[in-house]
């Protein structure tokens, strides 16, 4: 079965097959680390983090990077408001970012390149670029010159008027042509900077991600991605740097981008209020419900983020755990993920329908008739929740974290389950029913089984 991806460079879906099947070849654009990312900056790396475990299941080797920008205009302003250091600003969200990244399930990519351990690589790329004709230096800064490269705007479609106003570009005086975009640019005394041949400096945005993929990936890579907001400038940029300093060679064969994520189908903005961050959601939220709301829709396709999406989303999961505890002396069997799962994944990760296959898979496990059934269904839709990054927690941990999530005392309900035992044991039936709907009242639902009484939230 082909993988199909749509590719945003030519504006179809194709079939996907790596350069070297041995080594794939992977990078997403990571964060600017000098603020919280909220939840529409964690839609990316849940998104690609699923087609890096599909990746991996499929070839094995991937060399996946996601970089880290720690140089940056926002990062000083920060570092200046809060008068500490500039690294203090990148370590302290750097990690943040990683920790959260970890809550919602995603896999740690296998390198993390810091654009400040990359100036090196930066400041030769800048010159190839000079020494090509397609740069050039004025006034202590190095601008790429956009007419010298013909297939500029490929990537996005639009025309030349079209992208110097969607990129808000400064028309500088130094600037040969108004669309030129800033290589590198002057530090002052204040500001973090490296000694380069046009003076004490920093790189601009857009060359940091090509002389990283350069250096960690190769010039030219199976797969970019990134978020619809950085298909221009960001993406288009990149391509033109980057094939003009590898004498044409394409930056990626495949452009992957997720769509636009809203808050109550409004675009989220600092200025409206309405920028929910993951460091803070994870803290009332399981990760994976997250993720799974994150995945619930098209990753090409817009997402609205409400609470009632979250709530749908702990639910469903709450049935796939319920699931799979009550077959929890049922030893899942070893197999593959369903056809219908590999089928939905395989055409442009079409997790909505992956995850419409699950809950068929927990209908076929609760009416199953022999342990043989269950073995197969339970593994089917252990390996689907691997491929989708969910069902990674003890089924049992995780509906009694349920209750907990909901305000219900864990320790009071396994406390009045006792007395209800005691009471059942000394055949005290009235003093049972009582406790029975004490519980209930909780919004507890208990289940007398063979090897005890459990108990999840209720819904």
């Amino acid at each position: 079965m082909s993988l199909i991806l749509y590719n945003t460079l030519t504006r179809r879906k194709e079939p996907f097959a790596p350069a070297d099947p041995a080594r794939v070849t992977m990078y997403v654009c990571g964060p600017t680390v000098y603020s919280y990312a909220h939840i529409g900056n964690a839609r990316p790396p849940v998104v690609f983090d699923v087609l890096h475990r599909l990746l991996k299941a499929r070839y094995g080797q991937v060399a996946y990077a996601r970089n880290i920008t720690d140089v940056d205009d926002k990062i000083n302003a920060a570092a200046k408001a809060q008068g500490t250091p500039i690294s203090a600003i990148t370590d302290k969200f750097a990690r943040i970012y990683r920790e959260d990244m970890t809550a919602l399930g995603v896999l740690p990519p296998t390198a993390e390149p810091h654009a400040t351990a990359h100036i090196r690589e930066i400041i030769a790329m800048v010159e190839a670029l000079i020494a090509s004709g397609h740069a050039y230096a004025a006034e202590g800064h190095v601008l790429f010159h956009v007419p010298a490269f013909a297939a500029y705007g490929a990537l996005s479609g639009r025309n030349m008027d079209d992208m110097i106003a969607g990129a808000r570009v400064e028309v500088a005086p130094y600037k040969k042509d108004p669309a030129d975009f800033v290589l590198w640019k002057p530090s002052s005394p204040d500001l973090p900077g490296w000694d380069s041949p046009w003076g004490r400096g920093r790189p601009g945005w857009h060359i940091e991600c090509s002389a990283m993929i350069g250096k960690v990936l190769g010039p030219t890579i199976d797969i970019h991605g990134g978020g619809n907001d950085l298909i221009f400038p960001h993406h288009e940029n990149e391509i033109a740097q980057s094939v003009c300093a590898h004498g044409g060679a394409p930056l990626a064969r495949f452009w992957l981008h997720n769509g636009f994520l809203t808050m109550d189908k409004e675009k989220m903005s600092k200025s409206l209020g309405n920028v929910l961050l993951v460091n803070e959601l994870v803290k009332i939220v399981p990760g994976e419900a997250i993720r799974w709301a994150l995945l619930s829709a098209h990753y090409r396709q817009p997402l609205d983020w409400s609470d009632d999406l979250v709530t749908q989303a702990k639910r469903t999961l709450d049935r796939l755990y319920l699931a799979l505890d009550q077959t929890k002396h049922i030893q899942a069997a070893q197999v593959p993920v369903p056809e219908a799962v590999a089928a939905a994944l395989n055409d442009d990760l079409n997790t909505p329908i992956a995850m419409a296959e699950m809950a068929n898979l927990v209908r076929a496990l609760n009416s199953a008739a022999t342990d043989a059934e269950k073995a197969k269904l339970k593994g089917e839709l252990l390996a689907t929740g691997a491929v989708l990054g969910v069902l990674q927690q003890d089924p049992a941990v995780w509906l009694k974290g349920s209750a907990d999530s909901s305000g219900v005392d864990a320790a009071h309900v396994e406390s009045l389950i006792a007395q209800r035992n005691a009471a059942r044991k000394a055949r005290d039936f009235k003093e049972a029913d009582r406790l029975r709907d004490a519980i209930a009242a909780l919004g507890v639902v208990i289940e007398d089984r063979a090897d005890g009484t459990h108990w999840r939230r209720a819904g």
